[in-house]
């Protein structure tokens, strides 16, 4: 388990009245899921976050490196509904959000939702759907509703979309639009095992040839997770820290003002919906970790993963292979805390 990972705390039995809320209520979901994802800490803790701040996550990392592993798992473990997609170059608008079907027996036109209106969705292969079935998940992610002709339908009060791409495969595959990416809570980049984690990975695939999966017998239900959240809102963070947060997305539009290289490297800036996403899972990170109030190192620990899908690079940072989490750690070093 790595430094900056999410520890359970120690305390006594959960309580499940809203009121009470604390992080040991979340470590039977935690626990489920380190059960069978090896390793990828930092996805675990990062699909977490982005539970708890009420938003979607873009998972990228090499092909077998469990991406789809963790985001089934934590399906399982929430109460509520789960469909999995795998995106693809035909797949058509309303293969997402569905489609009005004629019904002859009463003459009218019936509505039949598409696997959008689950509460946890798995777009696997996400970038391999072309732009207008991307158009489809805009208004799903950034409205949480969905329009067929003159009529718009509300999704489910829990509803995540996790979305899966490999970084190297460029055939068959579509760059995701800005718009879709900014939508985007966190992006999380998945690495390799260890030596030690790939061993206890052998060990793991041979119990499970022995032993028939379960599933767990006690699913996170949606009112403790929505209760989670009001009391994550409730958290204390300072209003120099709120300042701080603006000042980082703020350099990203105005790098020149911190730094030459900043300027060379930055294209585009983030948008105010990075500032959005840093407060929220600022918070979420800190009421993990058991603070009652948000801290500098909070914000620095996530900055990264809210950052990295919402700045462009220049030709000239490319070239010289310097990569967004280049830039934000960069950024960190520069921005003054207020």
């Amino acid at each position: 388990m790595t430094p900056n990972s999410l520890d359970p705390i120690p305390g006594g039995a959960a309580s499940h009245a809203s009121g009470s809320m604390t992080p040991n209520d979340l470590n039977p979901l935690r626990e489920y899921i380190a059960s069978h994802v090896i390793g990828q800490q930092n996805l675990i803790d990062g699909m977490l976050v982005c539970l708890l701040s009420d938003g979607h996550m873009l998972v990228e990392g090499m092909p077998g490196l469990a991406k789809t592993t963790a985001v089934n798992t934590l399906s399982q473990g929430i109460e509520g509904d789960f469909h999995r997609i795998q995106f693809t170059p035909d797949l058509l608008p309303s293969d997402l959000i569905g489609t009005d079907i004629y019904r002859h027996e009463k003459a009218e036109f019936e509505f039949r939702p598409g696997p959008l209106f689950h509460n946890v969705l798995l777009a696997d292969e996400v970038n391999r759907a072309p732009a207008k079935v991307q158009s489809a998940l805009l208004e799903a992610m950034g409205e949480r509703q969905i329009t067929v002709g003159q009529k718009t339908y509300p999704l489910p009060r829990l509803f995540m979309v996790l979305a899966t791409q490999n970084p190297v495969e460029q055939e068959g595959t579509y760059h995701l639009p800005e718009a879709q990416l900014d939508r985007f809570l966190m992006q999380v980049v998945v690495d390799y095992p260890s030596h030690t984690e790939e061993l206890k990975i052998l060990a793991l695939d041979n119990d499970r040839q022995r032993e028939i999966p379960k599933p767990p017998s006690d699913p996170l239900p949606q009112a403790d997770l929505f209760a989670m959240r009001s009391k994550i809102a409730e958290l204390f963070i300072n209003p120099n820290l709120n300042r701080y947060i603006v000042d980082l997305v703020q350099a990203t539009r105005t790098p020149q003002k911190y730094d030459k290289d900043l300027a060379r490297w930055c294209r585009f800036g983030a948008s105010p919906r990075a500032s959005l996403a840093l407060a929220r899972c600022a918070r979420a990170r800190a009421w993990l970790h058991g603070e009652p109030y948000v801290s500098p190192e909070h914000i620095q620990e996530i900055a990264p993963d809210i950052l990295r899908h919402r700045l462009l690079l220049t030709f000239e940072a490319e070239a010289e292979g310097i990569t967004s989490d280049d830039l934000i750690q960069r950024l960190i070093s520069l921005v003054a805390i207020p």
